[in-house]
């Protein structure tokens, strides 16, 4: 299938504009996406047609959006290729999802003196949870080196599994190199040994096809926001059996079975993680949005996406002294560079004023960087509505910006 860009961007109003009069180029999609109408729609529709709590009234607006929320739930279940809805969880995002294993698993499983193994690629919130959990328990980080190519070091992997290996959590995606990781290779490491598998699925589950029964993955988390879809909305999924086994995250309503002063009992999953009134009319906007980038196709915007990188690479490496941090062939829609004798901060200031937009910065992946020796980069993502004219236009700018330094 050959996809029609440009009546694709009609869908996002947003690409429509112009920054400081000139087009706007949008390459922080590794950051967030931006929304088609068609979501736009969904989340105005919800607010004023049938917006209602969910799950706890007989009325015909709570009702309905119950339904479209639950129809939600079911969307992702497909998407992911999860076994049952109940092993679908929302949250708030990716990091809320961290969050949630990092104490509900630590309480459950972990003790004194054993070991969770984070990779050295990870976002810094596949990384701080644990290091909570790990000071809570009294419990070790082990890091997974990566190699100068962005590869992460699998043939050390079993080298640093021990007796008190209890997780291993690792990105999918990384969010700067855009390395794509072996999980499927890892999980059957892991289970090898009988440790379970935390996998950071918020820059994957935009670019790539994702079957967790396939992976086999213990856990699995996304993010809305990164799927062209709402802010605050994110999605766990965990085995059935380990979920069933874990305490409650958060304590509230929707979350209990009977409350007494004397104890109380929890709901069934998935509710029993998802205490509080939710993001209602996010997770069923969100639904619009699986809807459209199934209508696509995951495979021909995974596509499109390859072409883009691989065009822009080769137009990066054609100018003196830009170095790409991350050169797996195995990799996803991030480009992350820097330029010598040229900040990267100064590089995505001025990239703006010509309608550019970058991120710069350590990317949430201080250890990353201080692999390479650096501070931060410039990154530019993409996604499926992005074109090989825009990235003409960043690399001239681009060598615009540079020969202004």
């Amino acid at each position: 299938m050959t996809l029609d860009i440009q009546k694709i961007r009609e869908d996002f109003p947003i690409l429509q504009q112009k920054i400081y009069n000139r087009p706007l180029v949008y390459f922080d999609n590794a950051a967030t996406t931006q929304r088609p109408q068609q979501v736009i729609d969904a989340l105005n529709k919800t607010y004023t047609e049938y917006y209602g709590n969910i799950h706890r009234a007989a009325h015909f607006l709570a009702d309905k959006a119950t339904t479209a929320y639950e129809e939600t739930r079911e969307k992702v279940r497909s998407l992911i290729n999860a076994e049952t809805r109940e092993q679908i969880i929302f949250t708030k995002g990716t990091t809320e999802s961290i969050n949630l294993v990092a104490f509900s698993f630590g309480e459950a499983f972990i003790q004194a003196e054993d070991e969770i193994i984070v990779s050295e690629m990870e976002h810094h919130s596949n990384i701080v949870p644990w290091q909570l959990m790990a000071g809570r328990k009294g419990a070790k980080i082990v890091m997974l080196p990566i190699d100068d190519d962005g590869r992460l070091q699998i043939e050390d992997l079993e080298k640093l599994i021990t007796s008190r290996t209890k997780l291993i959590a690792v990105a999918h995606v990384s969010n700067v190199l855009g390395t794509i990781n072996p999980i499927a290779e890892i999980t059957r490491i892991a289970h090898s040994k009988g440790i379970r598998i935390f996998v950071d699925g918020a820059q994957a589950a935009p670019h790539l096809h994702i079957d967790v029964q396939k992976l086999d993955v213990d856990f699995y988390a996304l993010s809305a926001h990164k799927m062209y879809g709402p802010n605050g909305v994110g999605v766990l999924y965990g085995k059935k059996e380990l979920l069933d086994q874990l305490p409650p995250y958060q304590g509230g309503g929707e979350m209990i079975s009977e409350v007494k002063f004397s104890g109380t009992t929890y709901n069934d999953l998935p509710y029993k993680f998802e205490a509080g009134t939710p993001n209602i009319s996010g997770v069923i906007a969100f639904g619009a949005a699986i809807d459209y980038i199934r209508n696509i196709g995951i495979e021909n915007l995974a596509a499109w996406e390859h072409e883009l990188l691989n065009y822009a690479t080769e137009k990066l490496l054609g100018i003196p002294g830009l170095r790409i941090y991350g050169t797996q062939p195995e990799k996803s829609g991030v480009i992350s560079f820097n330029v010598d004798g040229v900040h990267f901060f100064d590089l995505g200031t001025m990239l703006d004023k010509f309608g550019i937009a970058v991120r710069t910065g350590h990317h949430c992946a201080d250890p990353l960087m201080d692999h390479f020796g650096i501070q931060g980069t410039v990154r530019a993502s993409f996604a499926f509505y992005n074109t090989k004219e825009e990235i003409d236009v960043f690399i001239e700018a681009l060598k615009k910006v540079i020969a202004m330094f």
